[in-house]
């Protein structure tokens, strides 16, 4: 099967928060266009909305000293805002978008989406940091679980090496076939929802957004750990550091894919040079000793060796697979070709991992190290290894900064997989919006935040977090791998057999870890991620039900039989909020009136203006006020039909919202327009010298149906 034959997905454009019409949805519209009857002037509009009459050099007006700028430019059928348009009025509002352009970088336009893509020798750093950083605790956290059977339980470090090893083959030669299938993004959530159904793609979706979390946690954790290892003094500042290193992480990421890019290029690679330095040291020193392994210190026995010791030092050492699925999820932001340039950039990340962990894991063994926890066993390698010199210094540097940005796979990630959540219902649209930097803003903001909340729950301790790590990933394996099964039986192209046995391996596979790691790790925290899940699940389920009810209300509906020229046609009774013809709307425009003053008699004027039924309303604490009203109101002329409501408990906004709604149930079939006076004031400072009424009213009457709020604004000059 060719790559473009393959569905899933659309591209990842700043376009995708507005979705075209479907067929049937445009032939409707031509219908209800087709009886339109809008009431247009002769004489066309009141200004050029193109703008094109008032161009000409800029000149200083009143309200200011300085030329305005020009904050439109125009094109045949269109207008373009220019940057000055998108500035905000307010002098603090100015300041703090100075400050943002500081840390974040001049906006960019949408035409600059392509380039902002990843190639190759830049993908790889930023989507395998993860991965690769992972084996500065993988080894570790496998050890730490079998050194509780005593030191002569760490042999059985390699046939478990071995194992993970033949694991992360399976599962990256299976991932490597799952892009060019779903050339426009391979992420679980994607390939599980197209082939097993949206609940089985909901819980890959709901174990990597979980995932995602743990990751920027764990990282940071781990990263922090490095630097109080090399610097113990650092040791009780580590909970704000790792907050301080999740929020440049934010900020880096915010920036854009491209200049996240430069920031985690250098430290991904001295990683991998400075471990290759460290193994092929280590190992010419282990040949000079004929590859003879020194004995570890003797550790007394906490547990018994069993066979669920065994499994959960797999399953810790299964950690060091998470983030093998990050250039599946990526595809997208790939130059082109996308899915060849990714499945390259998996192999190597793939070999890479193979030759770090096992080379890594082999070593530790040889030197006969055991974990301690004021160490990490990476530092004790490179000191033993490297015992003067500048080396040692440069390992750690480079061990901590790469898993200080390990995070940024899953900054990369994570909102990738809500965005695709969001364009089919089941998270919020909000998280289809590409920020001015062309990145995923509120995804981002997200996944930072649950990252804290998490980071200073468990006090960034890494060994508190590592048993939550691998339910999640590995789920999210298990079903897109299990997908990629349903996948090839349905599409039978040339070598389906080959590649169903391939997903059918990496499937079995990590369904056995999912297990092992649930079952052995429950006590220790996995937990927590068994009941998240389905929970997450709900949730989403429960957003989709939402945006499925709404788009019921919203969809376009075709307009009652007749001649487009006809006569008006009578809407249905109780459908105020129903009518997509002009002809249909029927109005009630009701002015709420507090004192007869300019900015009353202004919403009065702009209410008759209308030509609409028009009611005024006052609502007064007692009648002999109502009467002086009344009074008033004759004296003006009596133009507008007034009606008075007493409150004798002097409330005003709770009166008048139930006469508005009594309005309404008396005739259903109007649409009420509230017209509401309201006071301007230049400066912030006077905002709280006023009672803002019409902003309690339109809180009050949002819930009300058929009922549109507007208000006539009156601004204070001085």
């Amino acid at each position: 099967m060719q790559p473009d034959e393959a569905g899933g997905g659309t591209a990842v454009t700043p376009s995708a928060e507005f979705p075209p019409l479907r067929p049937d949805e445009v032939a409707t519209l031509r219908r209800i266009g087709a009886r339109w009857q809008p009431d247009r002037p002769a004489g066309g509009l009141p200004v050029d909305p193109t703008l094109d009459r008032y161009r000409g050099r800029p000149a200083p007006t009143r309200f200011g000293r300085l030329a305005p700028i020009e904050m439109f430019a125009g094109q045949p059928g269109e207008l373009v805002a220019t940057p000055p348009a998108h500035e905000p009025r307010s002098r603090p509002a100015r300041a703090v978008s100075r400050l943002r352009r500081v840390v974040l970088g001049p906006p960019l336009r949408s035409s600059a989406v392509l380039y902002e893509r990843m190639r190759k020798l830049v993908a790889l750093p930023i989507l395998s940091s993860d991965l690769l950083s992972s084996v500065a605790y993988g080894p570790e956290a496998m050890l730490t679980v079998l050194v509780l059977a005593g030191s002569g339980a760490l042999g059985l470090s390699l046939p478990l090496a071995a194992a993970l090893v033949l694991l992360m083959i399976a599962v990256g030669l299976s991932y490597r076939q799952t892009i060019p299938a779903y050339p426009h993004g391979a992420g679980s959530y994607i390939v599980a929802s197209d082939n097993l159904g949206v609940t089985p793609g909901l819980t890959a979706a709901a174990g990597l957004m979980l995932d995602y979390v743990l990751t920027v946690s764990v990282s940071v954790a781990a990263g922090v750990h490095a630097v109080t290892s090399a610097l113990p003094a650092l040791a009780p500042f580590n909970v704000p550091l790792g907050v301080l290193v999740i929020l440049v992480l934010l900020a880096g990421n915010l920036r854009g894919v491209r200049t996240a890019g430069n920031i985690f290029v250098l430290p991904t690679y001295a990683f991998v040079v400075a471990v290759l330095a460290l193994l092929v040291v280590g190992w010419w020193h282990a040949a000079g000793r004929g590859f003879a392994p020194v004995p570890p210190p003797p550790v007394p026995a906490a547990e018994g060796l069993g066979l669920l010791l065994v499994l959960r030092a797999f399953a810790s050492g299964a950690v060091s697979m998470t983030g093998i699925e990050a250039v599946s999820n990526a595809v997208p932001a790939f130059r082109p070709t996308e899915w060849r340039n990714a499945r390259t950039t998996l192999g190597w990340m793939v070999a890479m991992l193979v030759v770090l962990f096992a080379g890594l894991t082999v070593l530790i063994h040889l030197d006969g190290l055991v974990p301690r926890p004021e160490e990490t066993l990476l530092s004790q390698l490179g000191r033993l290894t490297f015992p003067a010199g500048p080396w040692y210094p440069l390992l750690q540097a480079s061990t901590a900064l790469i898993l200080l940005l390990a995070a940024n796979t899953a900054f990369n990630d994570f909102p990738r997989l809500l965005f695709f959540m969001a364009r089919d219902g089941h998270a919020p649209r909000r998280f289809l919006h590409m920020g001015d930097r062309l990145a995923f803003s509120n995804g981002l903001v997200a996944l930072a935040t649950a990252a804290t909340v998490v980071f200073v729950a468990f006090g960034g301790h890494t060994a508190s977090l590592i048993p939550l790590y691998a339910v999640g990933v590995f789920l999210a394996f298990t079903l897109s791998q299990s997908g990629m099964v349903v996948h090839w039986r349905r599409h039978r192209g040339r070598g389906w057999r080959r590649r169903l046995g391939l997903n059918a391996v990496g499937a079995v596979l990590s369904g056995l870890v999912l297990l092992t790691a649930a079952v052995a790790k429950f006590a220790e925290g996995a937990w927590v991620v068994v009941v998240a899940v389905p929970l997450l699940v709900l949730l989403f389920h429960r957003v989709h039900r939402h945006y499925a009810r709404l788009h019921r209300a919203l969809a376009l509906h075709p307009p009652t039989a007749g001649p487009p020229a006809g006569p008006a046609v009578a809407p249905t009774p109780g459908s105020a909020e129903g009518e997509e013809l002009p002809q249909q709307v029927r109005h009630l425009v009701v002015v709420p009136m507090a004192r007869l003053n300019r900015a009353s008699l202004r919403a009065l004027a702009y209410a008759a203006s209308l030509g609409q039924p028009t009611l005024a309303v006052h609502v007064a604490p007692e009648d002999a006020e109502a009467e002086r009203f009344r009074e008033q109101w004759r004296a003006w002329g009596d133009h507008v039909r007034l009606e008075t409501i007493v409150s004798p408990y002097r409330a005003v906004i709770g009166p008048l919202a139930h006469y508005l709604e009594a309005l309404h149930a008396a005739g259903p079939e109007l649409t009420l327009t509230v017209i509401v006076p309201e006071v301007v004031t230049r400066r912030r400072r006077h905002r709280p010298l006023h009672s803002r009424a019409e902003q309690r009213l339109r809180d009050a009457l949002r819930a009300l149906p058929g009922v549109v709020v507007t208000s006539v604004p009156v601004h204070l000059t001085e």
